[in-house]
């Protein structure tokens, strides 16, 4: 129905979902006919165990794999790299193509509103640059709602040296209750026009959906318009919002 240029398959912590995001990524490639993106994070996987799941996404025809560092497990404070795995995504992406050249397309994530991690915006970049001099083809953002961030943290990645492709990561707004927790969990701008039009309606769910699917639709254009080529959708499985905004 969309024809998307592929569809996103993510990563359970410490690869706790190891074989059903490979099974399910084949399963999409095999009997769906879609591209996929398949997510990898270095938390909690050795060397071994990634080129093992590699080899499997080799033979599932699986040729995209987002490279992530990955959160802590579930109930640790602290990000540890386990011996023999990767502290970095930086790492992870080095390690992909010194082993498998081009036969991947590595995509990273980028963070316009500044990787929590991080000491600096110009820090951030600085990693990300890294990432993108390791191997990565395609960078893919962290969700936003503020254009203008966006685009002038293009702009800067562009005179930092970066020349992967970058495709913004967008989220239409699914719910009040849902946007203020994802808001305020990943610390995202939200424009004060955005925030009033969205209180006017935030009683009414089926408003609140069809408020967030015009938005976006605004948001979209503007950055059609400012030069992104490609756009990113994150669905959270839940689709009719993403696909009436198309």
């Amino acid at each position: 129905m969309t024809n998307p240029l592929w569809v996103d398959v993510t990563w359970g912590a410490g690869g706790s979902t190891f074989d059903t995001t490979l099974d399910l990524c084949g399963h999409i490639v095999k009997y769906m006919g879609l591209d996929v993106l398949m997510h990898l994070t270095c938390t909690g996987l050795t060397r071994e165990r990634v080129i093992e799941s590699l080899e499997r996404a080799k033979d599932y025809g699986i040729r995209n794999i987002l490279a992530l560092r990955g959160d802590p497990p579930a109930g640790a404070d602290n990000w540890v790299a386990v011996e023999n795995g990767f502290s970095y995504a930086s790492e992870l992406v080095k390690f992909i193509k010194d082993r498998y050249g081009d036969y991947f397309c590595i995509v990273v994530a980028g963070y316009p509103e500044v990787h929590s991690a991080a000491t600096s915006r110009d820090d951030d970049i600085r990693h990300l640059k890294e990432k993108c001099d390791a191997g990565a083809d395609i960078v893919i953002t962290q969700l936003f709602y503020n254009n203008e961030i966006f685009l002038q943290w293009v702009k800067d990645c562009r005179e930092a040296g970066i020349n992967a492709h970058i495709i913004p990561g967008l989220m239409p707004i699914l719910g009040y209750e849902r946007f203020q927790r994802t808001v305020k969990f990943c610390k995202t701008n939200v424009p004060s026009h955005l925030a009033d039009e969205l209180e006017k309606v935030k009683a009414d769910d089926e408003m609140v959906r069809e408020f967030g699917v015009q938005h976006m639709i605004q948001m979209c254009e503007d950055l059609i318009e400012g030069g992104c080529k490609f756009l990113h959708f994150y669905t959270m499985n839940l689709e009719a919002s993403v696909i009436k905004i198309i």
